[in-house]
């Protein structure tokens, strides 16, 4: 007969086990299910944005229907206008494309007559696959396949997102009638939301300036189609670490390619793209959002690797939205909230967690009193 052990840490390394095999098994089913997961967490995450202005209105007075339905009209309105402009603008491009490689192809060419005067000398071959004019459209009928996927995938959000939204109003109320003792899982999914909504928000806006500002940029040192940047600037602001450079990355070189262009005006719209992020990514963001909404450098690295490798390229634009999620809502429970104060960026949640402390503390005693 086996004997039970009643220490505590004996059943630890059984519970950590168990823990990752779960670990594992939810990560292979995301990646298995990504297809289906992708439409659905953009809509997710663009409804719970969306509940901030909703209840603005809501607080003027407007009844909450058609608050919703005032909300929707007008994001409808702005994603049709920048979508008609970035399609408009992206068909420009793909027209101005076969000259840009051709000046590409001359720099390369330039740049290799450069070397051989130095005493380098490269075989130009070595090269030449990656940069071919006479095949550079052949990839044009992958790109317009992508892009019919993208407008159906557009459609399928935003019917999901008008779905959600209408849902939400009757939401308190139907966990209400399915719980027994509803109101502490209520206090944390308020607790949840709140959170979770500020962070949405304070992020988007931060990568709606940065839009704004990487547009002006290009419009400032003459690159051509800066609206597309712009937009790609915004996209790729979701993305940790790597994304503010990659969207730096076509305007720069466009800008050293282009006849009124040069080294000097490339390295001017870097030093630009540079201040842009560092100003707004480093000085105004952490302020906005505070430091309990932070994450570690490698915490926000991993889960760019993850999530990107789960979800492909809309898990990298969502990876620390996503990670914060799961941050937020394990800071929300008391027994998981040691999970979430290690995904945060370090001492800075010492004085977070002394002040939940205190709140919990004060929560007891108004309890004991009462």
């Amino acid at each position: 007969m086996l004997r039970h052990n009643s220490d505590p840490h004996y059943s630890y390394p059984l519970t950590l086990t168990l823990a990752l095999a779960a670990l594992v098994i939810i990560i292979a089913g995301i990646r298995a299910g990504a297809d289906l997961l992708v439409p659905l967490l953009l809509a997710l995450f663009i409804a719970v944005v969306c509940t901030s202005p909703v209840n603005w209105l809501h607080r003027w007075g407007i009844s909450l229907r058609l608050a919703v339905l005032l909300t929707l009209l007008v994001i409808g309105a702005f994603f049709s206008l920048v979508g008609l402009l970035v399609v408009n603008t992206f068909g420009t491009f793909t027209q101005a494309l076969p000259g840009i490689e051709t000046r590409l192809y001359e720099r390369y060419l330039d740049l290799l007559d450069t070397m051989a005067s130095m005493g380098l000398a490269i075989d130009p071959e070595l090269l030449a696959g990656l940069i071919d004019v006479e095949n550079g459209s052949a990839w044009f009928p992958t790109l317009l396949g992508g892009l019919g996927n993208l407008l159906v995938q557009s459609v399928v959000v935003a019917l999901l997102v008008i779905f959600m939204l209408y849902e939400t109003l009757n939401f308190r109320a139907k966990i209400s009638m399915a719980l027994d003792d509803p109101a502490p899982s209520l206090r944390r999914f308020q607790e949840f939301s709140q959170t979770l909504k500020r962070y949405l928000a304070v992020k988007t806006v931060i990568s709606l300036v940065t839009g704004a500002l990487a547009w002006l940029a290009c419009m400032v040192m003459g690159v051509d189609f800066p609206l597309l940047w712009g937009v790609l600037a915004f996209a790729l602001n979701f993305i940790p670490n790597i994304g503010s450079a990659l969207a730096a990355i076509p305007p720069v070189l466009l800008l050293l390619i282009s006849q009124h262009g040069g080294l000097l005006d490339a390295f001017g719209l870097a030093m630009a793209y540079l201040v842009i992020n560092f100003v707004l990514g480093n000085l105004v963001e952490p302020r906005l959002m505070g430091r309990a909404l932070g994450l570690s450098t490698l915490v926000a690295f991993l889960s760019l690797v993850v999530w990107g490798w789960a979800l492909g390229v809309v898990g990298m634009l969502l990876s620390v939205v996503l990670t914060m999620t799961l941050k937020i809502a394990l800071d929300s429970h008391p027994e998981t909230r040691w999970i979430a104060y290690l995904l945060g960026p370090g001492g800075e949640l010492v004085g977070h967690k002394e002040g939940v402390g205190n709140i919990e503390r004060s929560a007891t005693k108004r309890d004991d009193v009462s």
